[in-house]
C-alpha cells in the first residue's frame, strides 16, 4: 500500500530548513534504503509545502518518519497529514 505524507510549512521554509537538511536527508536515506520511502520533495514556486510517498502495510511507516524528522522537531512543519493512496498504474505498481 502507498501512503502520502503532506507537510504544511512555515513562512521562509527554504531558508529555515538549511541547518536541518543533512539530518533530514540522512533520515530519508534510511527510509529509502528499507524500501519505505519511494519519493519525496518540496513544492516549487512557491516552496510552501512538501509531499513524501511511502510504501508500507499501514500509515505507521509515514508516522514513524514524522516522529523522527528534524523539520518537525524544530517547528518547520505547521501541519502534517498522512493519506492512503490507492495507486492503480505506474512503474511502482507491483500488481494490479
Amino acid at each position: 500500500m502507498h501512503y502520502l505524507l503532506f507537510y504544511d510549512v512555515v513562512e521562509n521554509y527554504a531558508e529555515k530548513r538549511v541547518p536541518y537538511r543533512p539530518e533530514h536527508f540522512a533520515l530519508a536515506r534510511q527510509f529509502a534504503a528499507r524500501g519505505e520511502l519511494l519519493l519525496g520533495g518540496a513544492f516549487a514556486d512557491p516552496i510552501d509545502g512538501a509531499v513524501l510517498l511511502f510504501k508500507g502495510e499501514g500509515p505507521e511507516v509515514a508516522e514513524a518518519f514524522v516522529n523522527q524528522d528534524p523539520y518537525v522537531k524544530n517547528g518547520l512543519i505547521t501541519k502534517w497529514t498522512v493519506r492512503k493512496w490507492n495507486t492503480l498504474a505506474g512503474c511502482l505498481i507491483e500488481e494490479i
